[in-house]
C-alpha cells in the first residue's frame, strides 16, 4: 500500500481559515489554531447580528411612528389597532418612512385610520 500525505489538502483549508481571519488582532490572524478559534468566535457573532439587525430595526420603526403619532395626538398602539381594524395593510418600515420624511401624508392615513 502507498502511502498518502495530506500536505496539499492540509495547507489549502489552513490558507483558506487564515484567509477568513484577515485582519484579526495579534496572533489570530497568523496561527491555525488561534485563527480557527477566531474565525468561529466570528462566525457565532455575525449570526448573533443578523437576528439582532432585524429587531433593532423594527424598534426604531416603532419609535419614529410613535414620534409622529405623539405630535398627531395618538399612542402608537392605538394605531396599529385602527390599522387592523380598518383593514389598512402598510408595513411599520414604510409607515415610520412616511412619517419621517411626508407629515402631511402620514397625517392623511392618521385621519383615514380614526
Amino acid at each position: 500500500m502507498v502511502r498518502i500525505k495530506g500536505g496539499v489538502k492540509t495547507r489549502a483549508k489552513h490558507k483558506k481559515v487564515l484567509k477568513l481571519a484577515k485582519g484579526f488582532w495579534m496572533t489570530r490572524h497568523k496561527q491555525f489554531k488561534k485563527a480557527k478559534e477566531a474565525v468561529l468566535h466570528a462566525g457565532e457573532y455575525a449570526f448573533k447580528g443578523r437576528k439582532a439587525k432585524k429587531r433593532d430595526f423594527r424598534q426604531l420603526w416603532i419609535i419614529r411612528m410613535n414620534a409622529g403619532l405623539r405630535e398627531l395626538g395618538m399612542k402608537y398602539s392605538i394605531f396599529i389597532n385602527k390599522l387592523k381594524v380598518n383593514k389598512i395593510e402598510l408595513d411599520r418600515k414604510i409607515l415610520s418612512q412616511i412619517a419621517v420624511e411626508h407629515p402631511a401624508i402620514f397625517k392623511k392615513i392618521v385621519e383615514r385610520a380614526k
